[in-house]
């Protein structure tokens, strides 16, 4: 169901052109880590909204705690009554949304301090852009540097942006992020009025962001590349996608996604990205290499399933059945503080020091 109370735009500071939205799991140390990175941005034309679906499946509900002490009527907080799940939680997340320019940050990533600056900046110079990829610094869980093979592998294959911001899309970029998908979703900003009218389809929690990013390309949309990275990315084993491949649900949801891509590549005319769904090298690959562990720890069953994913050419995509999503209930956003200063973005009564009172954990 459509959000009620924040979906109405008339009581935003039209200045605050950029949302930062969370879909959060619960409360924990990466979550506040987060947030303080959001309130750590150089330039405060920003608004944060965390959307938890943790506490009705059981989690730490210590958050609203938390942002209580911290009293930065920049930030509200809505805790679903029902847990969503991923996808759904997402979508939520683009109801709410009210700024000109939204981005999705993971609850486990954090900005860096220029971000909302840079992409001010980018979204000025490039006013048609459907959205931007900032890109990303990789850390692990303890926020050190860290280069894994799957991110080597990204940037083998991705479309870069060297020496300045990038503008591209059409056939070429779709067929680029279908071979494997090297962006970065949480340092993607979106304009909203793209982001609202594709939203995320429901039945994909891990490949929803490509999935995204392909509707908005097969509607005349075009991206712009930045050089340089926006955010800090997480890898560590706790995170969704890592969850998912490990027990296989990953490349199952794939399969049904680039059986569904083949389709639509085909029908738009764009051969060489329905070849490149049809054939998803980079995901094969990463069913192959989950195989030998898979094996040595005992789990035989869910490895032999993951080698003839691996090697078995994908369904057609009239075979798949339709995922319908389900109708969640009424929620209501609190409105923003009258009193905020539209020219700056800034709360008057912020405090001095970004984090004072309410510590990371």
């Amino acid at each position: 169901m459509p959000v009620s109370g924040g979906g109405d735009r008339g009581d935003y500071p039209a200045a605050v052109l950029i949302d930062v939205m969370v879909p959060a799991f619960g409360d924990d140390a990466l979550v506040r880590h987060a947030i303080i990175s959001v309130r750590e941005q150089s330039d405060p034309r920003w608004r944060l909204t965390i959307i938890d679906d943790g506490p009705a499946a059981g989690r730490d509900a210590g958050l609203r705690q938390w942002l209580d002490l911290i009293d930065d009527r920049r930030i509200r907080y809505h805790a679903n009554d029902e847990c969503q799940g991923i996808n759904r939680n997402f979508q939520r997340c683009v109801d709410a949304s009210e700024a000109d320019l939204v981005v999705l940050l993971g609850a486990d990533d954090r900005l860096l301090p220029d971000f909302v600056s840079r992409v001010l900046t980018m979204s000025r110079r490039y006013p048609d852009a459907a959205f931007f990829h900032t890109g990303a610094r990789i850390v692990d869980s303890e926020g050190s540097r860290v280069d894994p093979l799957v991110d080597k592998v990204k940037r083998i294959t991705s479309i870069r942006a060297t020496t300045g911001p990038r503008e591209v899309g059409g056939e070429q970029l779709a067929t680029s992020l279908l071979r494997g998908n090297w962006m970065y979703f949480p340092s993607v900003v979106f304009r909203r009025r793209w982001l609202v009218e594709h939203g995320f389809r429901p039945g994909y929690d891990v490949v929803q962001d490509l999935d995204l990013y392909l509707r908005i390309l097969l509607a005349g949309g075009r991206v712009v590349l930045f050089d340089r990275p926006g955010i800090e990315y997480r890898r560590h084993a706790a995170s969704v996608s890592s969850a998912a491949a490990d027990d296989g649900s990953r490349f199952d949801e794939e399969r049904r996604f680039f059986s569904r891509a083949v389709a639509d590549m085909t029908e738009a005319g764009w051969p060489k990205a329905a070849a490149a769904a049809r054939r998803h090298l980079t995901s094969r690959l990463h069913a192959l290499q989950k195989i030998p562990g898979l094996a040595l720890a005992g789990n035989r069953d869910t490895a032999r399933t993951m080698l003839s994913n691996a090697l078995s050419p994908l369904r057609p995509a009239s075979a798949l059945p339709e995922v319908v999503a389900v109708p969640s209930e009424t929620w209501t956003l609190p409105p923003w503080p009258a009193d905020l200063d539209e020219s700056t973005g800034a709360d008057p009564r912020r405090p001095s020091h970004p984090n004072h009172g309410a510590p990371a954990r």
